[in-house]
């Protein structure tokens, strides 16, 4: 649920800041804000890790993750737009639906393997 809500959000604000920005932009201000959050709700609801200890650490592996994101997102835009110049914010959103697909699950991966590694996975967990 964290994803499918954090790719909605994504796509809300590509489409606002497409308005007022340029393709490329848009994607990284809107991947960044929902970046932060995903990380925070995976954190908590995935994860069940609460409390402080280790929240900046997991924040700044999460923006690394983030990285790795932007370099897919951006570069589906980049193929796209060598390949369809002028394409259109359907297809644009369309392609950027699909790479985001795919980042969320290296994302989740890196959550899981690296991120989040050595953390109990499931039910509400104190970490203070």
């Amino acid at each position: 649920m964290i994803g499918v809500a954090s790719t909605a959000a994504y796509l809300l604000l590509y489409l606002l800041l497409r308005d007022v920005l340029a393709a490329q932009p848009a994607n990284a201000i809107s991947l960044l804000i929902t970046a932060v959050a995903n990380t925070a709700a995976n954190r908590r609801f995935t994860f069940g890790i609460r409390g402080r200890t280790h929240a900046a650490r997991h924040q700044v592996l999460g923006l690394i993750a983030f990285g790795i994101t932007l370099a897919l997102t951006s570069g589906a835009l980049g193929v796209l737009h060598a390949v369809v110049p002028h394409a259109s914010r359907v297809t644009e959103v369309a392609v950027l639906l699909l790479a985001n697909l795919i980042a969320t699950i290296v994302r989740f991966g890196l959550y899981r393997g690296w991120v989040f590694r050595g953390q109990p996975h499931g039910p509400e967990r104190s970490s203070r």
